[in-house]
């Protein structure tokens, strides 16, 4: 399918499937090479990185476990600026080596947060994997270890990326057509 539409608005395809899944596992190889003997704690993102999260884990040839966090800060195609815990971290970090697992990277505000209640926490380190990144679009400075893929300012879905609720479930990754 090149062409999809969701709600209402048409969207073009981006990333394929393939694609998606060849880089996925390239990080994955390289987080196991950095981390292996470490036994990493994956801190999964929800709900969009549920997918790349659960393809990362099974790419990762090494101990490590997964927990999850949920934040948010979007609201249909928009990023509202305001970044809003919603579930909160429940797994003990202190002394853990933390990959945290992000679908997308936009402003940069909510992984800025995040790594603010990570780092009252106390991990050994922790690092970050995101599947795509608006480099164009940061706010703020970050250092993304482990960057699948870096994009355009442009609302996209699939792969685990929504909009309102909807397009999760699609292999490949899509981008609105405005």
């Amino acid at each position: 399918m090149d062409t999809i539409q969701v709600r209402d608005k048409p969207f073009k395809m981006f990333l394929p499937e393939e694609k998606i899944k060849a880089r996925v596992a390239e990080v994955a190889r390289q987080i196991a090479a950095d981390w292996g003997d470490k036994k990493p704690l994956l801190l999964a993102v929800l709900n969009g990185s549920f997918v790349f999260a659960a393809d990362l884990m099974r790419g990762i040839d090494a101990p490590c476990e997964i927990a999850f966090v949920r934040m948010a800060s979007y609201q249909g195609t928009k990023s509202t600026g305001r970044v809003k815990e919603l579930i909160g971290l429940t797994e003990d970090v202190e002394g853990r080596h933390v990959v945290v697992v992000e679908d997308i990277i936009d402003s940069g505000l909510t992984m800025k947060e995040l790594l603010s209640i990570l780092k009252e926490k106390h991990p050994a380190e922790v690092r970050i994997a995101s599947l795509l990144v608006k480099p164009g679009n940061l706010k703020v400075d970050l250092d993304v270890k482990y960057c699948c893929f870096e994009i355009p300012n442009d609302f996209i879905l699939g792969y685990g990326l929504d909009y309102d609720g909807e397009g999760r479930n699609l292999k490949s990754i899509y981008t609105v057509v405005e």
